[in-house]
């Protein structure tokens, strides 16, 4: 650490992004990135001419597209946030709703950034274990007394809660923010949204990043309560309010305008998946239930770690966690169709060759 670094963050242990290897070519399934391209409309938006106007600071209302968003969900512009990413997002929530006073829960097994940007905030965190299944047990979060952050569905797993437990966690804590994070939610998902005209403490965060084929556009919303987005936006305009830059603005636009192609994207993915898991599955792995993008599968021949390091021979990459409770698993991107038929093949292959314990 650099001897420059003020105390204050010399112990932040930081968020560790999925690999980008660039020694080879692989089928990248570690990173829950979409393996469709962005529709045709998107990249009409992104023309010649509006690169030439790059020379211009963008629209830090954003006012078209948070329109476009209002309109395709049944909102008013002013329940709508945008930043740049989700991760922008919930890193302004832990900033706006959180401090040493009023500290956070959210999962011990979900998505790392929840407790980075508690450590990041000097925020006090309640990571409340997951049930025997991997499941969250939404009583665990009731009348808790501190800022809830849920993912739903949950990261890495995979599994959703449903409407009514998430509805449990907001009512019981009418006087905390409740953020449930629903970046997987077009997977299969149950979305709070109903909920938003009845509690005023609801903030949902989403992005364009995996279905809607942006990821690196760097685009996240929110919907949440007049009161709730003008606290967001009071942050944003005194750190950065141009952090949406004037290229993503249109391409999330034309996004929100072909709604119908990320629909059939979603569609095509969820179907994949089930075949993926049922493939799996008949290999003798174990795979959870999942409403998002990706599986979330041990086998008992090996390792997580060894599966891991065998697909990446193979030339696939699965995601990896050190974490004790789920190091027998892996999380996989569900691809293409024919992607994720490569995958099954050689995770068959590997596995047949049944090298658990040799710490490769």
């Amino acid at each position: 650490m650099s001897r420059f670094l003020i105390p204050q963050y010399a112990s932040l242990e930081a968020y560790v992004p999925g690999e980008q290897p660039r020694d080879r070519r692989y089928i990248k399934l570690n990173t829950n990135e979409s393996p469709y391209p962005p529709s045709p409309e998107v990249v009409a938006a992104v023309s010649a001419d509006a690169v030439r106007d790059l020379r211009l600071y963008s629209d830090p209302e954003c006012r078209d597209l948070k329109k476009a968003l209002a309109d395709r969900y049944g909102l008013s512009p002013k329940n709508v946030y945008l930043a740049n990413g989700s991760d922008d997002i919930l890193n302004f929530a832990f900033m706006a709703f959180c401090d040493r006073e009023t500290g956070a829960a959210f999962p011990e097994i979900t998505y790392g950034f929840y407790r980075v940007f508690a450590a990041l905030h000097g925020v006090p965190a309640l990571e409340i274990p997951l049930r025997e299944d991997f499941s969250i047990d939404y009583r665990d979060y009731r009348n808790i007394g501190r800022t809830v952050v849920i993912a739903n569905p949950n990261a890495p797993t995979g599994l959703s809660l449903p409407l009514s437990s998430v509805e449990e966690i907001v009512k019981s804590n009418p006087g905390q923010v409740v953020v449930v994070d629903e970046a997987y939610v077009d997977f299969g998902g149950e979305t709070a949204l109903p909920l938003l005209e009845k509690y005023d403490n609801l903030l949902i965060v989403r992005t364009f990043s995996k279905s809607r084929s942006l990821a690196g556009a760097r685009l996240g919303f929110a919907f949440a309560s007049e009161e709730l987005i003008s606290d967001l936006e009071t942050l944003r305009y005194s750190t950065n309010p141009y952090n949406v830059n004037r290229l993503t603005l249109l391409a999330g636009e034309a996004a929100i305008r072909s709604d119908d192609y990320f629909t059939e994207n979603c569609r095509k993915i969820m179907k994949t998946r089930d075949w993926v898991s049922g493939e799996l599955k008949a290999l003798g792995f174990t795979v959870l239930p999942s409403c998002a993008n990706f599986l979330f599968a041990s086998t008992p021949r090996m390792s997580g770690e060894d599966f891991y390091l065998g697909m990446k021979e193979r030339g696939v990459l699965v995601r990896h966690f050190s974490n004790p409770k789920i190091s027998d698993f892996n999380r996989i991107t569900v691809g293409s169709e024919e992607e994720m038929e490569i995958f099954v093949r050689e995770a068959g292959a590997l596995q047949s060759e049944g090298r658990k314990g040799q710490g490769r």
